[in-house]
């Protein structure tokens, strides 16, 4: 039916043209899950999984997850520059990596890291949906995932593995508390060197052998150290001086007031630690035998570490040895050398045969041996370098834990590792009080005193050059009098078979350094 314009009733009606034709909308639907490009093969699934061990997200952008993959690679990305601030931080503080917190906070990091991982490589691996997968495929890529996701823990566990150990001996090595006896004024963090231009440390190489009774300190040397430029001089004291004197209010002094006898009448130095444990009480080897170098070189020594010999041939081994110069043929073995023989040229030796080159006293008397442990000291300085240590850390920590014994408290160790670091690097000289220069049997004390400020003067010349300021000797180091200290001429006459009565030879040698004087 038709009106007189000749519009339909429905569109008189006012439902529009052709409003009745128009098709019914579809049903919604869920919307289709992510679709590769193409199936998924076996070698796809483990590529992509493993590139997300190294990338996480890779895989889930792979499979369509977008917003879980920009996830993961934003978290990724903060790792990465929380990583980099870290590293600044160590860099200008490095021996921030040496305190108990810092230690304790990388072992969680390394177990959490471990954890997270294990966690992104089965959920990469599972968003690229091995399901769809043959079944030979299946097993193929979980046992490859699964051996991934054991990799992939395993430096995270070596971390935490080497932070630990590191902390154990670090603490077994440096004690908290002082030494029963003594004390010890609290490390600043400002001034952890308590306003003193040079720190001094007495370094002991003590034989406890089987056929020895108590400890021997056959090897003591005092390295001095500037703090601001690690420019250090290095003393070495002979074993046989004879008749050390002790300061005024040391409880030796009152018992030893011309010179030091002990037990024997031989009042040999090396004496000094053994005879103090043995009549002050335990613990008093130390203190002793660091009062009366301190007083016989006008100096103040702060510290000591002692380390025992045997200890030292197994870090020697722990770094795989150590290359030496040897001067002339060495006879090692028994007390005639029967055992072999060290030939002079530039070897790589064992622990062993490091031991034996620096105590060796077959056609050799104690001053060539002092010369060559000081060598060896040094051949260890220039050759444990970073990446040495870190590739032989385990065995170097279990060698180190059973070798030292020190005064250095713990707090310190964080402003001693960056000292430590300047002295590696800086200019280190050495001086030894041996024959022509001192005779051990009727010592010139006052010319050691004179000798050993003369040495850290030159260093201080050193020091200001590199500093371009002035700046004067340290006040312990400059004899003033002879603050008690014996003469030749005063020296107590005790008849032994070591005293010598030949005077001291008017010389005065130059502190020479050790690559000079070792060939390094």
């Amino acid at each position: 039916m038709t009106t007189p314009l000749g519009q339909t009733v429905g569109e008189a009606a006012g439902d529009g043209p052709g409003e009745s034709e128009r098709p019914a909308p579809r049903p919604k639907t869920a919307p289709a899950p992510p679709r590769f490009a193409k199936a998924p093969t076996t070698a796809s699934v483990i590529g992509w999984t493993t590139l997300s061990a190294l990338v996480p997200g890779a895989a889930h952008l792979r499979a369509g997850r977008r917003r879980g993959g920009f996830i993961l690679l934003g978290v990724f990305g903060a790792v990465i520059v929380c990583g980099v601030v870290l590293a600044l931080v160590l860099r200008s503080n490095v021996g921030l990596a040496a305190t108990n917190g810092f230690l304790v906070g990388v072992t969680i990091a390394a177990a959490v890291g471990a954890l997270a991982w294990f966690a992104l490589v089965i959920t990469s691996y599972v968003a690229l949906r091995p399901d769809r997968l043959p079944q030979t495929g299946q097993i193929v890529s979980g046992v490859v995932v699964g051996i991934l996701c054991v990799g992939i823990m395993g430096p995270f566990a070596l971390t935490a593995s080497s932070v630990l150990t590191a902390q154990e001996t670090i603490n077994s090595i440096f004690p908290s508390d002082p030494e029963p006896g003594t004390t010890a004024a609290p490390v600043k963090q400002e001034d952890p060197w308590n306003g003193r231009r040079r720190v001094n440390f007495l370094l002991i190489g003590g034989d406890a052998a089987g056929d020895r009774t108590g400890v021997r300190t056959d090897s003591m040397t005092v390295a001095s150290v500037d703090v601001r430029t690690g420019n250090a001089v290095m003393f070495g004291l002979p074993r046989n001086l004879q008749f050390v004197r002790f300061p005024k209010g040391d409880p030796l002094a009152a018992k030893f007031p011309n010179g030091f006898t002990g037990d024997s009448g031989q009042g040999l130095l090396n004496e000094v630690w053994q005879y103090s444990e043995d009549h002050l009480g335990k613990g008093k080897g130390p203190h002793e035998l660091k009062s009366a170098i301190g007083y016989t070189l006008g100096l103040k020594v702060d510290y000591y570490a002692i380390v025992d010999m045997y200890g030292f041939a197994a870090l020697i081994d722990a770094i795989g040895g150590l290359r030496i110069r040897v001067e002339r043929d060495v006879k090692w073995g028994g007390h005639f050398g029967t055992a072999g023989t060290i030939k002079a040229g530039y070897h790589k030796l064992d622990g062993e045969h490091v031991l034996w080159y620096g105590r060796s006293r077959v056609d050799s008397d104690d001053f060539s041996r002092m010369s060559r442990q000081r060598c060896v000291m040094g051949a260890l300085l220039d050759q444990a370098t970073p990446s040495t240590v870190l590739a032989n850390f385990g065995k170097i920590a279990s060698a180190t834990r059973h070798m030292f014994r020190t005064d250095i408290p713990r707090d310190l160790l964080e402003h001693l590792v960056p000292l430590a670091l300047k002295v590696k690097d800086a200019k280190t000289t050495s001086l030894q009080f041996v024959p022509p220069t001192i005779w051990p049997g009727s010592a010139d004390w006052l010319k050691i005193r004179r000798l050993a400020a003369q040495a850290l003067r030159d260093s201080e010349r050193t020091t200001r050059s590199a500093l371009a300021a002035g700046v004067t000797a340290s006040p312990g180091a400059t004899p003033s009098g002879s603050g008690g200290l014996p003469t030749a001429a005063t020296t107590p006459k005790t008849p032994t078979a070591l005293q010598t009565p030949t005077p001291n030879r008017p010389t005065k040698p130059a502190a020479k350094s050790l690559a000079e004087s070792c060939g390094l």
